[in-house]
């Protein structure tokens, strides 16, 4: 054996002794690559089998204690030896995949021989190699640290008896074999649900079985069906959920009132979309008896917390969700209908608890006070959105209809003017995005799209939204009590570079040197505002920015340019503003000495930082989950649409340029479609990814962003939800 410089150390603990932890790390750390245990033993000179199984057991130890690790293909290395990191699997089409870390700016390439070892959606231990020849770093996989176990849904095959699977989410890039007998008949070509018997192991084939039927035939609700089990959403009430509902009352109780002010005169009213289905916020505003001093505004916000009490099966649930999901045809709510809908939905003309946010503002806008208190409100009207822009600019048939609510609504027209001049923070980015809207027909298809465009009035209600959950987290601030805050961080230094490179393209600066502010971008986007290419700028300036996540370390938010922010308004549909009025009422109890209504704070506790900062991981990846099963819908639906479209010849504009081709998206139905660069068969073209151009290599001619042009449908596939269209050569 070779010589251990704890040997002597060994021989007094063991009878026969083998190589200590400290010699077999030495050596580890020595080794420039993995080790397998068999050469860990020629190298110790063990040979007999008792000391094998001894060094194997000393190796798992250390395993467990950390101080090696174990790699799948069965080697052992130093952690210290490697870069090792820990991130997120995200699987290709093509076989190949990427590795995504909370560390790394860029995703790390995992090959498709590194991809034999993980799937999509798996969170696995791997060290950094770097390739200086790809120009690139790449990631080898070590461990599993957390397998993906959602459900996978496919379609289904038989091929000479043999049963499977493919995938509908194309980065999982394998056929899954059914292993168990199926008791019904299954079609050809139906749409399953299949959870894997166990995790795939390099070289042997991938089992499963069928746990669902979901249909052959596709359709709005299929793509939804589809959407909610692959991003592993919960859809369904559990019975212990059911329960809990039957034991709340269906209407309100006066005693519900004790302690809360009541706020029933004032003329409190909601202002949503026309196709809106729970209503969480109302307002009311009126001038100061002096007019020189200012307005006062209420909002007031369904009290979802007097109803959902901590850690019952209704508060779980609530979290597991963590928002609410709108769909173009059907909602995925956080909270069931009976609170959703009718208990803490601010309906017309009946009585609901709220909890209040009372602010004072100076003739400019500016907050000067404010307070928080439980009410009790009775909404004296639902209106939507264009009913109130058309009010403010004089239509007579409505003015005719809502006479007696003229001088509440010229108030507000009066408060939206001075808030619309001076905004609620000068120095914030102001987005104006074209938002397509859906017409669906009765089967819940597009019918027709147009441009969903946003009046005076949905800013109206934005800002007023903006300026409570501003001085809600200016009272929760105030008080050091751990809660989660809106934080949008500032871009990173590398997108700043690219986002001004682009610039310089089109003859545009953005100033503010290497760390520019919001009123740098604020300002740049008010001097392009007039230009055709605006679109355009916002859209790049949007892709440089971070996203906005909810944490209990207050970052500030960069695109508000506040130095706090939290989500207050939206309780019914939003975890996050559920427990914050929880805090609220929990401050207000405890530095105020009130009486708080019935909510029984001895039941419940008060959220520690870390379970905060659980609880904001957790809801920051529901809310992008969201966002992806609302986006594959929408796809789904755009190419059910386009389908129909094949051969069409329209106008449109590059919105996106990449390697593999440009993205034009259709003036007429605000959808994007692909023109390959396979397509392009005039020159050899290559990208320019600081210009976001596509360039003809003899004759130089170029694609960018913001070009207008021609294009032909040429082919939609449904289940990939792709769009190819290709150049009219007239044009």
């Amino acid at each position: 054996m070779v010589v251990d410089p704890y040997q002597k150390r060994e021989a007094n603990k063991y009878k026969n002794p083998i190589p200590s932890r400290e010699y077999i790390l030495l050596c580890l750390r020595k080794c420039e690559d993995l080790i397998s245990q068999k050469n860990l033993e020629k190298k110790f000179g063990i040979n007999n089998q008792e000391e094998k199984k001894a060094l194997r057991r000393r190796l798992r130890a250390m395993e467990r204690d950390g101080q090696v690790i174990y790699t799948r293909n069965r080697c052992y290395i130093a952690p210290e030896s490697l870069k090792v990191v820990k991130g997120k699997v995200i699987g290709h089409r093509d076989g190949y995949g990427f590795l995504r870390t909370e560390t790394l700016k860029d995703d790390l390439w995992l090959s498709s021989e590194q991809m034999k070892s993980c799937i999509h959606g798996d969170v696995i231990l791997a060290y950094i190699v770097n390739d200086h020849r790809k120009r690139r770093s790449s990631a080898r996989f070590l461990t599993l640290l957390q397998p993906n176990n959602m459900l996978i849904v496919g379609r289904y095959y038989i091929n000479n008896k043999i049963r499977f699977v493919i995938p509908d989410d194309t980065r999982f890039s394998f056929k899954i074999f059914i292993f168990s007998d199926i008791k019904e008949d299954i079609s050809v070509g139906s749409i399953v649900v299949v959870k894997l018997k166990q995790h795939p192991i390099r070289n042997k084939k991938i089992e499963g079985w069928i746990v669902e039927i979901l249909g052959k035939e596709m359709g709005t609700d299929l793509a939804i069906d589809i959407a909610l089990r692959t991003h592993s959403i919960p859809y369904s009430w559990s019975e212990e959920i059911k329960t809990q509902l039957y034991k709340i009352s269906n209407k309100i109780n006066q005693r519900d009132f004790k302690d809360r002010v009541d706020l029933r005169h004032l003329p409190f009213f909601t202002i949503d979309d026309e196709d809106a289905r729970d209503f969480d916020d109302a307002i009311f505003c009126k001038r100061k008896e002096n007019l020189e001093e200012g307005w006062n505004l209420w909002v007031a916000i369904a009290d979802v917390s007097f109803y959902i009490k901590p850690n019952t099966p209704l508060d779980k649930e609530a979290l597991e969700r963590g928002t609410s999901i709108y769909f173009p045809s059907s909602v995925i709510p956080m909270l069931p209908e009976k609170i959703s809908t009718d208990l803490c939905s601010l309906n017309p003309h009946v009585e609901r608890l709220c909890l209040i946010c009372e602010m004072s503002l100076s003739n400019t806008g500016e907050l000067i006070s404010y307070k928080h208190y439980e009410g009790i409100i009775c909404s004296h009207g639902r209106f939507t959105y264009d009913e109130i822009f058309k009010i403010w600019n004089g239509d007579i048939l409505l003015r005719a209809k809502y006479k007696k609510f003229l001088t509440d609504i010229e108030n507000l027209s009066c408060l939206q003017k001075i808030l619309n001049k001076d905004n609620i923070s000068k120095k914030g980015i102001y987005f104006e995005n074209i938002e397509p809207k859906f017409i669906l027909n009765s089967n819940s298809r597009i019918e027709n799209i147009y441009q969903n465009v946003r009046n005076d009035a949905h800013k109206f209600i934005e800002s007023c939204m903006i300026l409570a959950n501003i001085a809600s987290a200016y009272f929760v601030e105030k008080h050091k009590h751990p809660v989660l805050f809106r934080n949008h961080d500032r871009p990173k230094k590398d997108n700043v570079i690219s986002f001004r490179l682009f610039l310089n393209e089109l003859g545009l600066t953005l100033s503010g040197g290497d760390i520019p502010e919001s009123t740098h971008y604020s300002n740049l986007l008010k001097h392009v505002s007039n230009r055709p290419e605006y679109e355009m700028i916002q859209t790049i300036l949007l892709r440089s920015m971070k996203q906005a996540v909810y944490s209990p370390d207050n970052r500030g938010h960069f695109g508000l340019s506040l130095s706090s922010y939290v989500h207050f308004t939206s309780p019914i549909r939003r975890y996050p503003d559920l427990i914050l009025h929880r805090v609220i009422k929990y401050l207000l109890l405890k530095n105020e000495n009130m009486s708080i209504g019935n909510y029984d704070f001895s039941a419940s506790y008060l959220y520690s930082t870390s379970e905060m900062k659980k609880i904001g991981v957790h809801c920051s990846i529901t809310e992008r989950r969201a966002d992806e099963a609302n986006r594959d819908v929408i796809d789904w639906l755009k190419c059910d649409f386009m389908h129909k479209k094949i051969g069409y010849i329209l106008n449109g504009v590059i919105s996106n340029v990449t390697s593999f081709g440009f993205f034009v998206r259709l003036n007429q139905f605000f959808i994007d479609g692909l023109v390959h660069i396979d397509s392009l068969d005039d020159d050899y073209y290559y990208f320019d990814s600081l210009g976001l151009k596509l360039i003809g290599k003899s004759s130089k001619n170029t694609y960018c962003l913001g070009d207008t042009l021609q294009v032909k449908v040429i082919s939609v596939n449904l289940n990939e939800r792709k769009i190819e269209l290709s150049l009219c050569k007239s044009y």
